[in-house]
């Protein structure tokens, strides 16, 4: 399996640019997967670059329903006339920071005939399927961090309930993708307990203190590898590294190549896309 970040907070390279958001091309050995879209058109102009023509995606999932994860999901369906686009059936709800700036998707989109509404779960087939643990046990406490949904007009604080997880079982191996993981990043890696997990942590308002060290020591007791991204702040992320032996960066136009588990000898390298 071979993961790109398409989109993401940082480049390293600068023929390829970044935006606050999120995109990545996934290739499994059954099909390639587009999870979530950016902000904008950039992913198309990234793919481009790195030579990925996403008119062959076959799946796309968007994550949740804030602009810089769906905003480039118009685009998207121009470019590509096969996949069907997996979201939860509440991703459309208008979503705010604070109640003036929206940031939820573009409603005109919301009628599409090849948008996919999932609930708690969804097996789109043996060894790939989306969770939105609603229903789960959440021993972490998470907060709204300032983010409203609309509901009849009345503003409350976001329970996240627009947010699922796509699990990937390949080769032994169990691989979480999650775009924020705004209901709780230690609660999800609980849950799921995966060998690998990519996505932002939603750790990039917190300051380098004493509790981002504790959630960075409670991430290390589980045996996963994380590489981590966008919301999670470079920042964050270079103060959790020395308590986080598993813990690695994913920017835009690098790949993570997760092998086999007969050969966890070398189960996951990075490499230039």
């Amino acid at each position: 399996m071979r993961i790109t970040a398409l989109v993401e907070n940082t480049s390293d390279n600068p023929e390829i640019r970044c935006e606050h958001g999120l995109s990545l091309y996934i290739e499994t050995e059954a099909e390639n997967l587009l999870f979530d879209f950016g902000q904008s058109e950039l992913f198309e102009q990234n793919a481009e670059k790195l030579g990925i023509d996403l008119s062959n995606v076959d799946i796309a999932v968007l994550s949740h329903g804030h602009y810089d994860h769906g905003g480039g999901l118009k685009r998207f369906l121009e470019i590509n006339k096969k996949a069907p686009v997996y979201l939860n059936r509440y991703a459309f709800e208008p979503h705010y920071n604070g109640t003036e700036k929206y940031i939820g998707l573009d409603t005109e989109l919301l009628n599409n005939e090849r948008l996919v509404f999932t609930d708690e779960h969804y097996e789109i087939r043996k060894g790939l399927a989306l969770y939105s643990c609603n229903e789960s046990a959440k021993r972490w406490k998470f907060d709204s961090s300032g983010l409203n949904a609309s509901r009849n007009g009345v503003f409350y604080p976001e329970d996240f309930r627009h947010e699922h997880y796509l699990l990937i079982e390949e080769n032994g191996r169990r691989v979480l993708i999650s775009g924020c993981s705004h209901k709780g990043i230690i609660n999800i890696a609980e849950h799921f307990r995966p060998d690998v997990l990519i996505g932002g942590f939603h750790f990039m308002k917190l300051e380098l203190s004493d509790d981002l060290r504790l959630n960075a020591e409670r991430l290390s007791h589980f045996p996963t590898l994380f590489y981590t991204c966008h919301c999670t702040g470079k920042e964050q992320y270079e103060f959790m590294k020395p308590f986080m032996k598993r813990l690695r960066y994913i920017s835009c136009g690098k790949t993570v190549e997760i092998q086999s588990k007969n050969l966890s000898a070398r189960s996951c390298s990075d490499v230039d896309a």
